[in-house]
Parts: C-alpha cells; structure tokens; sequence
C-alpha cells in the first residue's frame, strides 16, 4: 500500500480505501481503478492524496463495521465543519443536537470492542477529523465507565468542540513543520482562549450547557505550561480527565501528513506512565473499548522475536496467547514467569496505520489440534476469570449521584 499526493496521482492506480461524499454515498469503492475524470473529481474533494495498491498488491481485508466506521467518520467530519463554520459567523450550531446524538446512539452503546482505524489528515481538516475521533473516544469510555446519560451528552458535545480555537491560530503558525518555539506557544493558546468568547452563551447565541462550556474552559487551561507542570496538583474534572486521555490517545496514534503516529500499544504505554495527567481508570477503560492487541496481530517481541496473537486477553490486553514464529513455541504472557522474560514491545502496522492481521497463517495454527487445545484452556480460564469477577458483589450505587462535571 502506497500514499499517493493527489497531484501524482494517475489513471489506473487502484484504491486501497473507498472513497465517500459529504452525505456518506460511496463514490469509489476499494480496488477501483482511477479515471482522468476520477481523479479530477478526488481533487475536487480537496483530498490532498489517498493510498494506492501496489499492482499485485490483494485488497486488504475490512469488516462491515469497520467500513461504516469510516463512512461516519467521513459525514460527522462534514456536519461538524459546518456547526463550527456557524459558530465563526456566530451563529447557533443547528446540526450539534443531532451530532452528538448520532455519536452517542452509534458508539455510546457498544457492547464489543472497536478497530478504532482514524482517516488520513491535513492541516485543512485535523481540527474536524481529530475532534470527531475524540467524541467517539469518549462517548465510548463514558459508557464503559457507567456515566448518566446527560453525563455522556455534555461530554461528547465538549469532545466536539474543545479544539475549535485552533481554527483562529494563524495558518502559518498552525502548518508550521519546525518546533514550535515559547513565543508560539503563547499564540496558540491565546487562540485557544479566545475561542471561549465564541462559546460563550453570554457573549454570542450559542446554545452551549454551561458544564459543557466548563469541560473546555478548564482543559484549556490546563494547556498553559505553566499548568500542565504539574497536573496532579490541580483539581480537574471527570469530563476533562476524559478529554485527556482521548485527545493524548487519538493525537499519538492518528496518522497525518506531518506527524508519523506510534501504534496503539505505546500510545497505552506512554498513558500509563504518566497517571498524574492520564487517569488510571479511564485509561484502563480505554483498553475495554477498542482493540489494541487483537487475535492475529502480529507483534514484536521483547526478545527480538516476532509473533502473532493466538488469543487476545480481554482483562489485560498486554498478556494474550502468542505463537513465536521463528520456533512455532506457544507462550502465555499471563504467566509471571514467562512475562518476566517476553513482553509484546510494538505491533506491526500497514501503511495506512491498520493493524497486520496474519489470517491465514491464524488458520493455519489454529487448525493444529495442539495448539488449538492450548487455545481452548486459554479461552476456559479467561471465561471462569470474567464468570467470577461478575459473580462478586456490586457496590452499592449512591441513590443520588456526585455531579461529575
């Protein structure tokens, strides 16, 4: 699989990735061919390039719900383009209700984990793209963590619009490739301040909820330097921890044009080390929602070695069944003895920032009736391990519960 800059494109070249208008009608399917006219019509998109298939190159396999997850993607990224164009002239954002809605009914209710795959972005659409992915994250986490309903409402609409004050940071400032120097810093954040104004009920006709408005003042605030020194000594709210967490996690594993993303699994390291910022529930909440280590993934090792995920381990992601490739040993990570010795140190990704899923080496393995015994004891212990944890005894629930935000 190759990028390809819209510019370079060429008739012939195949699509890796289907292609969708505003209203979320697929124009190109995957493995089509281009055109001249549909290359003139991508250009038109503003995409700035799309990947490509290597001639011998297979379609890579994708799942319904992995297509519909990119077909949202794509019509949310325009609704909330439009609701913040609103916002600019000052002007109530209509189509916001209906968004956060659509959010929280798709994937505020999820009862599985989600390939959680973000699209391609530029500077022209990272703001949209990078917030919708973060409304997502959180609508997901808020229902992971058993969060009241309004709860999740007012998180996923802050989700929505915390970044809006990067769109008033000067173009030149917000492409810029160099390090951003103390002086940039303060213009970006003032920016950022600014946009407060905007979201303001009091100062323009936005019909913004004043904890929603709370979420996002204070998680700015937190950006400052001299804030973010030392987040364990500032009180923050359950809303901002999660904008935290989801903003750190999609802008590590997110893939653009100016920044090389890391991969799922060092995104949740790197969350975990700082557990002063990142909370530990929610990150723990984080790996119930999404998959970070998926049966037939292929991984590296510690050790040098590369393997494949036999079994993923719901309760610790870090520990699922592996098969080392190099001598087809079987080792379970969630034995202290061998997890000393083997830890799983990255996965292997595909251009497009996927996951490498090894199927048919999976089939291969799985039909081993060895390994399919060792599979099978796997899976028996994980189930008696969940059937055992549901079996204990609930807290008691407050009758009346703690404002949250």
């Amino acid at each position: 699989m190759l990028f390809i800059r819209t510019d370079d494109l060429k008739p012939g070249m195949r699509l890796a990735k289907p292609i969708y208008n505003k209203l979320g009608v697929m124009l190109y399917d995957r493995d089509t061919r281009l055109t001249r006219q549909g290359i003139e019509s991508i250009r038109n998109f503003e995409l700035i390039g799309i990947y490509i298939l290597e001639p011998a190159e297979p379609v890579p396999p994708l799942s319904d719900e992995d297509i519909a997850f990119e077909q949202f993607q794509t019509i949310s990224m325009f609704q909330l383009r439009d609701c913040m164009d609103m916002i600019r002239k000052g002007r109530q954002p209509d189509k916001l209700p209906t968004l956060v809605s659509s959010i929280l009914s798709q994937y505020g209710r999820l009862d599985h984990k989600l390939n959680f795959a973000q699209n391609l972005r530029s500077s022209a659409d990272y703001v949209y793209k990078h917030s919708i992915s973060v409304a997502i994250l959180v609508a997901m986490l808020t229902h992971q963590l058993n969060m009241p309903d309004d709860f999740q409402q007012t998180c996923v609409t802050a989700a929505l619009l915390y970044d809006f004050g990067w769109l008033l940071v000067p173009t030149e400032l917000a492409e810029k490739t160099d390090p951003l120097t103390e002086e940039d810093e303060k213009k970006i954040l003032a920016c950022r301040i600014k946009s407060l104004d905007y979201l303001n009920p009091q100062t323009h006709s936005i019909k913004l909820s004043p904890d929603a408005l709370r979420i996002i003042t204070q998680f700015i605030t937190l950006s400052a330097p001299e804030e973010a020194a030392e987040p364990s000594k500032i009180f923050r709210s359950s809303g901002t921890k999660l904008l935290q967490v989801a903003d750190a996690f999609d802008r590590m594993t997110a893939m653009s044009l100016t920044n090389e993303p890391i991969s799922e699994i060092v995104a949740m390291k790197y969350l975990q080390e700082f557990p002063e910022k990142y909370d530990t529930k929610i990150v723990r909440a984080l790996s119930l929602c999404i998959h970070i280590l998926p049966r037939g993934a292929c991984v590296d090792l510690s050790n040098g070695e590369k393997a494949m995920i036999l079994e993923d381990n719901p309760e610790d992601y870090s520990k699922p069944l592996i098969l080392q490739f190099t001598n087809n040993e079987i080792f379970d990570l969630r034995d202290p003895h061998i997890y000393d010795i083997i830890q799983i140190q990255d996965i292997m990704k595909t251009m497009d920032n996927r996951i490498a899923i090894d199927e048919n080496t999976l089939k291969h393995f799985t039909s081993d009736k060895y390994i399919k015994d060792v599979a099978d004891r796997f899976r028996k212990r994980q189930n008696q391990a969940a059937a055992a944890a549901a079996a204990e005894p609930a807290p008691k629930k407050k009758a009346a519960r703690k404002k949250l935000v």
